[in-house]
């Protein structure tokens, strides 16, 4: 597969873009979600509510981080995840112009 010519497109497009690749996987989105719901947590909860291996969970984690949409914090040999709430909100708001930009069908068929 070829580079992406993220040149090509706006600020917005390529970042939405990231973020979706990131949460593109039920893994990340149960992540997500259970960090929604505890609003923290450390890595080894996540191996016990999710059910993958810590290394699974680990790469997972750095994906999430790596998009912005988590943050962490290092105590000891403990990590604590928690939702970046900037990230978060501006997820949210590009997914939402994105979806509320259709008003009207296009063809017959509607």
């Amino acid at each position: 597969m070829g580079v992406t010519q993220t040149h090509l497109f706006t600020a917005e497009q390529n970042e939405l873009a990231q973020m979706a690749k990131a949460i593109a996987h039920p893994a990340r989105i149960a992540i997500l979600q259970h960090l929604v719901k505890t609003r923290s947590c450390i890595n080894g909860d996540l191996v016990m509510e999710i059910g993958l291996a810590q290394a699974t969970i680990s790469q997972h984690l750095r994906e999430l981080k790596d998009a912005g949409l988590i943050q962490g914090s290092i105590e000891g040999t403990r990590v604590n995840y928690c939702i970046n709430p900037e990230k978060w909100t501006l997820l949210k708001a590009l997914f939402q112009d994105f979806f509320e930009s259709y008003d009207t069908c296009c063809g017959s068929n509607c």
